[in-house]
C-alpha cells in the first residue's frame, strides 16, 4: 500500500500540484458515470517532465494512472484507485494553426467550443461535436473517440487526428502520425519501446486469418460510430496490411483507447471549412417512437447536417427547467418523439429547394404530424434543448434515475427500426419505459433504463439488462460503445462482443504498450466488474437529516445534492456565456464547481457519522468561494441549487461553531443602518474617513481596497411618508404595491424615488405598507432562523394585499426574488408563499409586461439619443431574465442598448468586501465585465440592476453605473 510519505516526496518533485487530502480525493472519486472509486491522489502536472515523473512513480509503486480532462465520462473512464492526472488546468494551450493545411495543434486540456471560437476567424472548425462541447476537452474526445451531432457530415474524432505526441509507459516520448511502409519498417527495427510496439502490431495483424476474424466479429464497418475495444479493425485497412492506399497511422488505435496505452500531451487535428452559411431545421413531430425511427432511413437520403432525436421523457423534463422552458417554443402538442433535421447551403435558393424536397419526403411517408421550420437562432435554441437532455434526466425526483449502461449502442441504419423494436420488447420484459435520446442519423440511440442503484435488486437488473442488450447488439453486428466509450460499464463485455481470440489480441497490444498495466487499469482489458463500486452503497439505510430549509421537492437535502449526475456543465468557460460558476472560472479548481460542491456535500452527508453531519471542515472549504450567484439553479440541467445548499450548510455549521462578529454585522446590516440613521452625517464621516474606515476594515477583515457604502440622506420609507400621497395619478391604470428592500431604503434611496416617480408618472398608483426586510443578508450568511421569521411576516402581510390585479414590485433582484425562491422553502404557510410568489415581480418584469399590453409607449419618453451598455444581476438572470430590462430601456426610440455578455460581477453582496475574497472577486469582474466597461466610451451610459454590481463596477472599472429605472425616469417626458 502506498504511503503518504512517498506521495509527499513526489509532490516535492513536481512543478505542478499533487493533492491527497480527503476532500480532493472525494471530488475525483466520481465522473458522470454511476461509479465511485476513491483515488490514491490527484496530480495537476505543469510540464511534460511532471508527467514523466508521475509515470516513473507509478511504475515504481505498481500504481494506476487515470488521465482526466473535464471528467464528463459516462462509462467510468475517469475514476480509478491510483493517481488521477488532471491536465485541464495547465495543458490548455492552442499551439499552432496552419490555415493552408487546415490543421491545428493543441494540448489535451483545450475545450472543444473554445477551440472553435479561436478557429472561426480562420474560416475553420473542428467537426466532432458532443453534448458537452462547452466544457469537454480535446484530450477526452481523443480518449473516447467522440463524435456527437455532426458526425453524419464531419466524421468522428478518430477521422481528424493527424498526430499525437505521447509519453509511453517507460517514460520515453513518442510521436505517432501517418507514416509510409518504409517508415513503418524503420520503426519496427528500432530497439525502443516504440519500435517494439510497431513490431508487435505487425506480428499480430499481418495474418489474413486474423484480419478475417477481426472483420467477422467486430461491428459492421458502415457504423462510423464504433468504439469496441481497440480499433484494430481500422488498422488493418491501411496499406501495411491490405491493398488499400491509406498510409498507417497509430493514432487510429490510440483514439478511443481511453488513455490505457499512452499519455497524450499534444494533438494535431485535421480541420474542416466552416459549414455553409445558410441553414434551417425541420423539427418533425411524431405520435410514436416507431414512426420516428421508421422515418430515419428515408430522411437520411438527404444531405442532412443534423439528424437528432428526442423522446417525450426528455421533452417533459424541459418543462420544469427554468432555462430550457424558453427553448420549447417550437413544440406542437405533445409529441412522443421529435427528429431534428438540419439542412445547410451557401445560398437561400438552394436551401429552399432542399427544404422543399425534404418536406415532400416527410409528407409522403405520412409518419410525422407536424414539421415546424426553425431559422437562425431558433436552431441554436432547439439544439440547446437537445444538448441539455442528459443533464435534465437527473431531475427525476427520488432514487430512480435514467442509468447510463446501454445508452451508447449503435447499429447500421437499415437495422435501426428492427433493432429498436426488439429493444423495446426487451425493455417491456423488465417493465422498463426506456428513454430515447438519439443521434438517429448515425444509428446510435442513447437508451437508458430507469433504475434505483441504491437497491440490490435494481443493481442485479442493471447487469441483466446490459447482458441482454449486449446479446441484441451482437445479433445486429452493432457496437455496444458508439461514442461514450467502454469505460467500466461496458469493458467486461468486449470478449463477448468481439470473440475471445480477438480479445486476447487486444490484451497483447495493451501488454506491449503498458507492460506493468499502469495506464488507466480496469478499462478495455482486464476490466473492473461493471456492477461493483457504484456511486451509492447498496441497500444502505438512508440518513435522516433535519434542515431548516424545506427540501421536500427533492425528498431531502441529500437527494438535492445527489441530483448532480456529474455532467459538468458548471465547468464551461467564460467565453461559453452564462454565470455558473464564477469562482471556478477564476480558480479552475474542481472544488469550486457546482459539481464539486454537490459531490462534497453528498460524500459528507452519506459517510459522516457525527450527529451534526454538516460540521465538517471540508464542507467549509468547498463552500467558501461559492458566491451564491444562483446561476446553477437555472443553468445546471439538474437544477442543483448550490446557493441554497450553502445557506443550509452555513446555518448548520454555525450552530456548532458560532457566528463571527463580521458575519453578524453583514447579516444585521439593515438594523445597523437604521441605527446609523440616528446621525447619518456622523456615520458617513466614520465610513469615509481614511483613518476610521481603515480601523473598521482591519478589525472586521474587510478588504482595505473597498469603499464602504454610505447612507443616503434620508431613507426611502421616510421619503414615501412625506411625498407618496402627493404624486399619485388621479386616474391610475393599475395599483401596485412597492417593496422597500433593505438596500434601496438606506443606501440607494434616490433609485427608489426614481422607481416610484416613474411608476406614478406613467399612471400607476403605488402603495406601500409596513413590512420587514427581505432577509437576503441573513440567508447569505446562514442565519436562517432570522430569515424564516422575516419570510413568515412578509408572506402574512402581503398575502392579504397582493393579487393578480395588484402585484408586488421590487427593485433589488436579490431581495424581491426571495419571495419567489427562498420563501418557498422557509415560510411555514407553504401554500400562501406559493400563491404570493406568483404575483411578485421585479419592476423590470412589470414594465415589460405593461409595454406589451400597450399601457406604456415610446411617445411618453424623450427623443434624446443615448448609447447604453447593460449588465444583468445574477439573481435576475437565474430567476427571471435580463431581457425584461433590455426591453424597457429600448423603449425611448433613440436609446440604443446592448447587453454586456457578462456572468457574475464578482461582488455578490458581502463576498467581495471580505478581505480573503477580494482577489477572487476582482478576478471574476475581470472575466468580462470590467474590460467591457473600460472599453465603452465615456459618453456611453453603464447600467446595472444590482446594488452590488454598481459598487463593483465603480471599484473595478472606475465608472459610475446607473440603475436602468433611473435612466428611464430621467427619460420620462
Amino acid at each position: 500500500m502506498i504511503q503518504e510519505t512517498d506521495l509527499a516526496v513526489l509532490k516535492d518533485q513536481l512543478e505542478g500540484e499533487l493533492e491527497f487530502d480527503l476532500l480532493t480525493k472525494s471530488l475525483y472519486a466520481t465522473d458522470a458515470s454511476v461509479y465511485r472509486r476513491i483515488p490514491t491522489a490527484v496530480a495537476f502536472p505543469k510540464s511534460i517532465s511532471d508527467i514523466k515523473r508521475i509515470i516513473g512513480f507509478a511504475n515504481d509503486h505498481q500504481l494506476g494512472l487515470i488521465p482526466r480532462t473535464a471528467g464528463t465520462s459516462l462509462a467510468g473512464q475517469c475514476v480509478g484507485d491510483g493517481i488521477v492526472v488532471d491536465v485541464s488546468k495547465c495543458f490548455t494551450e492552442i499551439i499552432a494553426v496552419d490555415k493552408t493545411k487546415k490543421t491545428v495543434t493543441v494540448q489535451p486540456g483545450v475545450i472543444r467550443d473554445d477551440l472553435n471560437r479561436y478557429l472561426k476567424p480562420f474560416g475553420l472548425f473542428f467537426g466532432p461535436n458532443t453534448s458537452t462541447s462547452n466544457r469537454c476537452m480535446i484530450g477526452g474526445m481523443v480518449g473516447n473517440n467522440s463524435s456527437g451531432t455532426t458526425s453524419i457530415q464531419y466524421g468522428v474524432t478518430r477521422d481528424k487526428i493527424l498526430e499525437l505526441q505521447t509519453i509511453l509507459s517507460d517514460g520515453s516520448e513518442a510521436i505517432f502520425s501517418t507514416i509510409s511502409k518504409g517508415d513503418f519498417e524503420r520503426k519496427m527495427s528500432q530497439n525502443t519501446l516504440e519500435g517494439k510496439i510497431y513490431k508487435t502490431i505487425y506480428q499480430e495483424l499481418a495474418s489474413k486469418d486474423v484480419q478475417n476474424r477481426i472483420l467477422k466479429n467486430f461491428p459492421k464497418p458502415e457504423i462510423h460510430r464504433r468504439n469496441t475495444g481497440y480499433a484494430i479493425d481500422e488498422l488493418i485497412e491501411s496499406n501495411i496490411f491490405s491493398n488499400e492506399n491509406e498510409d498507417f497511422n497509430m493514432c487510429k488505435l490510440l483514439s478511443g483507447s481511453e488513455g490505457t496505452l499512452a499519455f497524450t500531451t499534444q494533438i494535431t487535428l485535421q480541420l474542416d471549412e466552416l459549414p455553409p452559411s445558410e441553414s434551417l431545421m425541420i423539427a418533425a413531430h411524431f405520435h410514436s417512437i416507431e414512426d420516428c425511427l421508421n422515418a430515419v432511413e428515408p430522411v437520411m437520403q438527404h444531405r442532412l447536417f443534423t439528424c437528432e432525436m428526442m423522446d417525450k421523457t426528455i421533452l417533459d423534463c424541459t418543462k420544469n427547467n427554468v432555462e430550457q422552458i424558453k427553448n420549447r417554443f417550437f413544440i406542437k402538442d405533445d409529441p412522443q418523439a421529435i427528429l431534428m433535421l438540419e439542412l445547410r447551403a451557401n445560398d437561400t435558393k438552394s436551401l429552399a429547394e432542399q427544404k422543399k424536397v425534404l418536406l415532400t419526403t416527410l409528407e409522403k411517408s405520412n409518419l410525422s404530424y407536424a414539421n415546424p421550420i426553425l431559422l437562425g437562432n431558433e436552431i441554436n435554441r432547439a439544439l440547446e434543448l437537445r444538448k441539455a437532455g442528459l443533464g435534465l434526466l437527473g431531475n427525476i425526483v427520488g432514487d430512480k434515475k435514467a442509468v447510463a449502461c446501454i445508452e451508447d449502442t449503435a447499429v447500421a441504419l437499415p437495422d435501426l427500426a428492427d433493432y429498436i423494436k426488439e429493444f423495446s420488447d426487451l425493455m417491456k420484459k423488465y417493465d422498463q419505459q426506456a428513454v430515447y435520446y438519439a443521434h438517429a442519423g448515425a444509428g446510435e440511440l442513447h437508451l437508458r433504463p430507469i433504475l434505483d442503484l441504491k437497491k440490490k435488486e435494481d443493481v442485479v437488473l442493471f447487469k441483466k439488462i446490459t447482458d441482454d442488450v449486449a446479446a441484441l447488439v451482437k445479433k445486429y453486428h452493432g457496437s455496444m460503445s458508439g461514442e461514450h466509450g467502454d469505460g467500466i460499464v461496458r469493458a467486461a463485455y468486449i470478449p463477448f462482443m468481439i470473440g475471445e481470440e480477438n480479445y486476447k489480441l487486444l490484451r497483447r497490444i495493451k501488454e506491449v504498450f503498458d507492460p506493468k498495466g499502469i495506464f488507466n487499469p480496469g478499462k478495455i482489458v482486464d476490466a473492473y466488474p461493471m456492477d461493483e463500486k457504484l456511486r451509492y452503497e447498496i441497500d444502505r439505510e438512508e440518513p435522516e437529516i433535519e434542515t431548516i430549509f424545506d427540501f421536500t421537492d427533492s425528498l431531502g437535502i441529500l437527494r438535492a445534492a445527489e441530483k448532480c449526475n456529474g455532467s459538468g456543465d458548471c465547468r464551461k468557460s467564460v467565453e461559453a456565456g452564462g454565470t455558473m460558476c464564477p469562482s471556478y472560472r477564476a480558480t479552475k479548481n474542481e472544488k469550486d464547481t457546482t459539481r464539486g460542491r454537490a459531490n462534497a456535500l453528498r460524500e459528507v452527508l452519506t459517510n459522516n457519522t457525527a450527529k451534526n453531519k454538516f460540521n465538517q471542515k471540508e464542507l467549509k472549504e468547498v463552500f467558501d468561494l461559492c458566491i451564491s450567484c444562483k446561476g446553477c439553479s437555472s443553468e445546471c440541467p439538474s437544477n442543483v441549487d448550490v446557493a441554497t445548499l450553502k445557506a443550509e450548510f452555513e446555518y448548520q455549521y454555525q450552530k456548532e461553531n458560532g457566528v463571527s462578529l463580521r458575519t453578524k454585522l453583514f447579516a444585521y446590516n439593515n438594523a445597523l443602518n437604521n441605527l446609523g440613521r440616528v446621525a447619518p452625517g456622523l456615520t458617513n464621516f466614520f465610513f469615509k474617513n481614511k483613518l476610521t474606515s481603515g480601523i473598521l476594515k482591519s478589525a472586521l477583515g474587510i478588504a482595505k481596497e473597498r469603499e464602504l457604502p454610505l447612507l443616503s440622506k434620508q431613507s426611502l420609507k421616510n421619503w414615501c411618508n412625506k411625498n407618496l400621497a402627493s404624486i399619485q395619478p388621479s386616474s391610475p391604470i393599475k395599483t401596485v404595491y412597492f417593496f422597500i428592500d433593505e438596500f434601496t431604503d438606506h443606501l440607494d434611496t434616490n433609485i427608489g424615488i426614481d422607481a416610484i416617480e416613474l411608476l406614478t408618472g406613467l399612471g400607476y398608483e403605488v402603495k406601500i405598507t409596513k413590512h420587514k426586510e427581505s432577509g437576503r443578508t441573513f440567508i447569505s450568511k446562514g442565519l436562517l432562523k432570522q430569515a424564516k421569521k422575516l419570510a413568515n411576516y412578509n408572506v402574512n402581510v402581503f398575502g392579504e394585499l397582493v393579487s393578480e390585479d395588484i402585484p408586488l414590485l421590487g427593485l433589488e433582484p436579490s431581495a424581491i426574488l426571495t419571495f419567489r425562491d427562498e420563501y418557498l422553502r422557509l415560510a411555514d404557510d407553504k401554500q400562501g408563499a406559493k400563491t404570493l410568489s406568483k404575483n411578485v415581480f421585479l419592476i423590470d418584469e412589470f414594465l415589460k409586461s405593461e409595454i406589451g399590453l400597450g399601457n406604456i409607449t415610446s411617445d411618453q419618453f424623450t427623443k434624446e439619443e443615448k448609447i447604453i451598455k447593460l449588465h444583468g444581476h445574477c439573481h435576475q438572470k437565474a430567476l427571471s431574465t435580463i431581457q425584461t430590462t433590455f426591453v424597457y430601456l429600448n423603449l425611448p426610440e433613440n436609446f440604443k442598448v446592448t447587453i454586456i455578455p457578462s456572468g457574475c460581477c464578482g461582488m455578490a453582496g458581502s463576498f467581495g468586501y471580505e478581505k480573503e475574497h477580494y482577489d477572487i472577486s476582482m478576478q471574476v469582474g475581470e472575466q468580462t465585465l470590467f474590460p467591457a466597461v473600460r472599453k465603452a466610451p465615456e459618453t456611453t451610459v453603464i447600467a446595472a440592476v444590482g446594488t452590488s454590481c454598481r459598487h463593483q463596477i465603480k471599484d473595478g472599472a472606475q465608472r459610475t453605473a446607473l440603475h436602468p429605472v433611473s435612466i428611464l425616469r430621467k427619460a420620462l417626458q
